[in-house]
């Protein structure tokens, strides 16, 4: 379910956004100051962030750079009364993604919604694509160098490994030269045999492949390289 965060201390306002919000099959959080904000961003996950600028306690602008410092990517849609080319362009500079004055148009404010809703789940996608790989119900997690393979036992890979997956993945469905493997994975002044990389390459193969014998998924090129095939 997507999570907004609404900080509105106009109560009437508040409720009248939230249950809009709501309607439309969001699940909101709403509080109604600024200090209260920080605290419940950092405490729970929210796709999106609607800020009214004059904020008991702690202003809109405040809570802002807060969660910029906790968060860098969650859209923050500012809302607020403050019209002034000067607040609109403080409150992007702060972090924000959006601005719009109030009173607002409710249609054209769910518009904006929706697109900083999608915008944030890309950059989600895009963030746990570059930490974790899936494929045909296997994981590589490339930050803690661990992977679940076809017998969905946890395995931690060195250093090597997961940076010569990590290339063949980011390359999937091209061949990888070896000269390129081990430019990029062991450098330029330490250069393996030819043997070492087709040992990594049948590592692969026992981790994921059904049958390794048979591999679907890691390839050896006689002559140029190796290979990731994936959908």
């Amino acid at each position: 379910m997507i999570r907004i965060l609404l900080v509105e201390d106009e109560e009437h306002l508040q409720e009248a956004i939230k249950l809009n919000l709501e309607l439309e099959g969001y699940k909101v959080v709403a509080v109604g100051n600024g200090i209260d904000a920080v605290k419940v961003f950092k405490q729970e996950r929210f796709n999106l962030v609607v800020l009214d600028v004059m904020l008991p306690e702690l202003d809109g602008f405040g809570v802002c750079e807060a969660i910029r410092l906790h968060n860098s990517s969650v859209p923050i849609l500012f809302l607020s009364a403050k019209n002034t080319s000067e607040d609109k362009i403080l409150g992007l500079k702060r972090g924000a993604d959006d601005y719009m004055t109030k009173p607002f148009n409710l249609e054209e404010f769910l518009l904006r919604v929706h697109a900083l809703v999608k915008r944030g789940l890309s950059i989600e996608e895009k963030k746990e694509m570059n930490d974790v790989f899936r494929f045909e119900g296997n994981e590589v997690n490339f930050l803690t160098f661990e992977i679940l393979g076809k017998d969905k036992k946890q395995i931690r890979l060195t250093k090597k490994e997961i940076a010569l997956l990590k290339l063949l993945i980011e390359r999937r469905n091209e061949v990888v030269s070896r000269e390129q493997i081990l430019e990029t994975v062991w450098g330029y002044d330490i250069y393996p045999s030819t043997r070492t990389v087709d040992n990594f390459i049948l590592a692969f193969r026992k981790y994921f492949e059904v049958d390794p014998k048979i591999p679907q998924y890691f390839f050896s090129v006689r002559g140029v390289g190796y290979k990731f095939v994936c959908k």
